[in-house]
Formats: structure tokens, sequence, C-alpha cells
């Protein structure tokens, strides 16, 4: 019998997973109510590029912290993980959000959403091709064509009649090229978890990453000195919180896991989000429809096949 925190146990990473995805299906919403309470226009890139770099460093402050404090003793980042917090901080933080602010400036939402779905695919290409943690069979492609087919149906569903999926470089183009950058992100910390410890590297690299964002925003014009009250900086600290959490335990799951296995959960982010729009933005129309249900079905589906064994799941 398995112990209950067993890592690698089925049920504890559908239970980690599924939090991560909640988190980061909230992280749209916030996202929105962000940019309303921090007073940010959605043509203000500079500004959108520092509002996620503060997220990002309050997250990485906050790992630390945390990992400070269970310790009983500050964490510093070993002499030799520089190039590891380095290269981490360049695509996961870095690239990936510059690449998808930007994109979702010239992008439609439903656009976006769609291809976002892309990235569990290309981290199971970048594992499998590229990194040669595991082999691509057909188990794995077939549970990806299932849990995307699962985003496309929730959000075709918001294309209204004369509506069209047209694409352009700046806009779908860069959305796409952020989920490259996930990918690689994601084997990154695979490698590295071999050497160093995931929770100090992923605080570290948070710093770094959110540091570099809201220099590029300065440089740019961007500014957050609007006039906000607590309520924009209780918001400010959830989003901090949320990748914190969800950005960890998502690492310490890739550490212990075939990457396959863990990433198909990511599917679930867009099915949390759509949801949470709902509750939080009051988007009803798309979220409490049967495509929402037969793409929950789908999702579930292929995370099923991706992780189903000869002798089963558990």
């Amino acid at each position: 019998m398995k112990n209950k925190f067993d890592l690698t146990d089925f049920k504890v990473i559908l239970l980690l997973a599924g939090l991560c995805c909640f988190l980061w299906g909230s992280a749209a919403p916030s996202i929105k109510i962000g940019y309303r309470l921090f007073q940010i226009p959605p043509e203000d890139t500079a500004s959108i590029l520092m509002f996620a770099g503060a997220r990002f460093l309050l997250a990485g402050l906050l790992v630390i912290l945390y990992h400070s404090i269970a310790n009983k003793r500050w964490i510093l980042p070993p002499k030799s993980s520089g190039a590891a917090i380095g290269s981490l901080a360049l695509s996961q933080t870095v690239l990936q959000y510059l690449f998808y602010y930007v994109g979702l400036s010239h992008a439609s939402g439903v656009n976006s959403a769609i291809i976002t779905g892309t990235n569990v695919f290309f981290s199971m290409l970048c594992a499998s091709l590229v990194f040669r943690y595991e082999k691509l069979d057909i188990r794995k492609v077939a549970g990806c064509a299932l849990g995307f087919l699962g985003i496309a149906i929730v959000n075709l569903a918001g294309l209204g009649p004369g509506s069209s999926f047209s694409i352009s470089f700046l806009g779908e183009g860069f959305v796409l090229t952020a989920q490259i950058f996930y990918a690689l992100s994601g084997s990154l910390v695979k490698k590295y978890a071999k050497n160093f410890d995931v929770v100090t590297l992923s605080g570290y690299q948070f710093m770094a990453g959110g540091m570099a964002l809201l220099a590029i925003g300065a440089s740019c014009g961007g500014s957050l000195s609007g006039a906000v009250g607590p309520s924009a900086f209780a918001l400010l600290f959830y989003m901090g919180l949320l990748s914190a959490v969800a950005y960890t335990l998502w690492g310490v799951l890739l550490k212990y896991n075939p990457v396959s296995r863990v990433t198909v959960f990511g599917f679930m982010n867009p099915i949390f989000g759509v949801v949470l729009s709902a509750v939080f933005l009051g988007e009803t129309g798309q979220a409490l429809t049967w495509n929402t249900l037969a793409a929950l079905v789908l999702v579930c589906l292929g995370i099923y096949v991706v992780n189903k064994e000869k002798k089963g799941i558990l």
C-alpha cells in the first residue's frame, strides 16, 4: 500500500495538480480585476509588464520566506545554482509572460485560450524529443488530442455569429511562442531538480524574473503609480501567493513524475478559468452550458488516457 503522501501516487497527483490548476484558473479573472483596480488600460503593455513583474517578485519573496521559516534559517541560493536560476527566470517568467502579455494585447481572448491549451502538447514533445525524459507514444498523443478538443469546444462556443478564428504574428503568434517557453521551463525544472532544491529554485527564479519584468516595463514607460486602494494590494498579494503555491507544487510534482503525467492536468486550467470567470466576473453565458460539460468530460478522458497504465492508474 502506498503512503498517502507518495508524490507518485495518482490520487496525490490529482489532488495537488488540481489545486495548481484551480489557482491558475483563478488568475485569469484576477488579472482582469487587477487591471481595473490598478487603473491599467489594456493597451498599456509596459504597465501590464510591471504589474506582472510585481506579482512574480512578490511570489518569489513569499516562497523564500516560507521556506526559510520552515527551515529556521534564511535560505540562500547555492553558489552553483546561478545558471539554473537564470535560465528558469528567463524561460518560465520573463520570456513566457512577455510574449503572453504582448500577444494578449493583439489577440482575442477566445483565440488565446485555445492556443494556451497547446502547452500540454508542447510539454510532452519537449520532454520526449528534446530532453529524452520519456517516450512519446500513441497513448500520450491520444490524451493530448482529447484534452485539446475539450479546450477547443469550450472556447469556440464563445464565438458569436459571423466570428472567425483569425490569427496574427504579434497576437496569436506571440501567445503560441509563450507556450513553447512554458514547455521548455517545465523540462528545465525536472533537469535542475536532480541537483537543487525545487522550492529554492522556484523562489529565486521568481524574484529574478519579476525584477526583470519590472525593469523592462519601467524602461518602456510603464507605471503602477495610479491611485489605488487596499483592495488592489490585497489582490496583488493573492496573485503572488497563487503563483508561489502553484508553481512550487507543480515543480515538486515534475521532480518525482514523468513530465507527461503531470502536464496533462494543464488542460484543466481553461476549464477552471471559464467557471471562475463566471463566478467573479459574471460571465455566465459561456460557463453554464453543455459545451463546458462536454469539454470537462473530454479533458478528464485525456488525463485518464495519459495516466492509464496496463494494470490501471492506481
